[in-house]
């Protein structure tokens, strides 16, 4: 994380990527302004997708959902989500490789339909702010994110297994990152999983489904929260032929500070 960026405001950080100055992952880009994961799709899977969502609260929180050809969120009046993120993810085909662009105005519809998804690094502000360490801030690297053998509840099309995002955190602090992280339901909250990768289907935390390999010290255990990126895999086993969605780590940047989702 550069120093310039953690005195950003959310719209100042979102006119930085408008503007092609910050390509990068956003973890630590204007700490205390909560953070999203983006979906879009056309709207006649955006009833499922909602139901998925509801039944999958964890990973997948629901900040905002825009009416179809909106791009601008209630969270962020101004933005446009077709130019706002550093990076996105174009999916063209049930098999085919996704496409990385950083725009999306080129293929944006009147029927697509935007969803808003809480993110984890909303609360990595409040976490440093407690004592905890975040690797991947101190590193400037992307969290590092894994498939597991957690499974989703299904809703219509989708379905699939649960993603979580990994922070080392050192053993005399977890019970802190705990607490702290808890009283962040919006976004995703407290951890789902402590300690053994193996336990959840996780073979090698040197080898990230998504993000970048963790930075571990001595004394570090793996801590294990959901992740929003869940909604790629179930979009992508689904068979839908297009939506777009954020590059994993690089999110939308809003103008709701992080407290405004604590709860006591």
């Amino acid at each position: 994380m550069s120093s310039g960026a953690s005195g950003l405001t959310g719209a100042e950080a979102r006119a930085l990527i408008r503007n092609g100055r910050w390509r990068g992952p956003t973890a630590g880009l204007a700490p205390g302004y909560v953070q999203a994961n983006l979906v879009i799709m056309p709207r006649e899977h955006a009833f499922h997708f909602l139901a998925w969502c509801s039944r999958n609260s964890r990973p997948c929180p629901v900040l905002d959902v825009l009416e179809p050809g909106i791009a601008e969120p209630s969270i962020a009046p101004g933005a446009d989500l077709r130019t706002d993120l550093p990076r996105y993810r174009v999916y063209r085909g049930a098999d085919a490789a996704a496409e990385e662009v950083e725009d999306i105005r080129a293929v944006w519809r009147e029927d697509l339909t935007s969803f808003l998804l809480g993110c984890s690094y909303t609360f990595e502000a409040a976490l440093v702010r407690a004592g905890v360490p975040v690797r991947h801030w101190e590193a400037g690297s992307n969290v590092p994110m894994y498939i597991t053998n957690i499974a989703t509840a299904r809703a219509g099309p989708f379905a699939g297994p649960t993603v979580l995002s990994m922070r080392p955190v050192p053993g005399r602090l977890v019970a802190r990152a705990v607490q702290v992280t808890s009283r962040f339901p919006g976004a995703h909250g407290a951890p789902l999983h402590v300690g053994g990768p193996a336990d959840i289907g996780v073979r090698d935390l040197a080898r990230p489904d998504f993000g970048d390999p963790p930075k571990m010290q001595t004394g570090d255990v793996p801590v294990f929260w959901a992740c929003g990126v869940t909604s790629q895999v179930a979009l992508a086993q689904s068979g839908l032929r297009f939506f777009i969605a954020h590059s994993p780590g690089h999110m939308f940047v809003s103008d709701i500070r992080d407290e405004d989702l604590a709860v006591l």
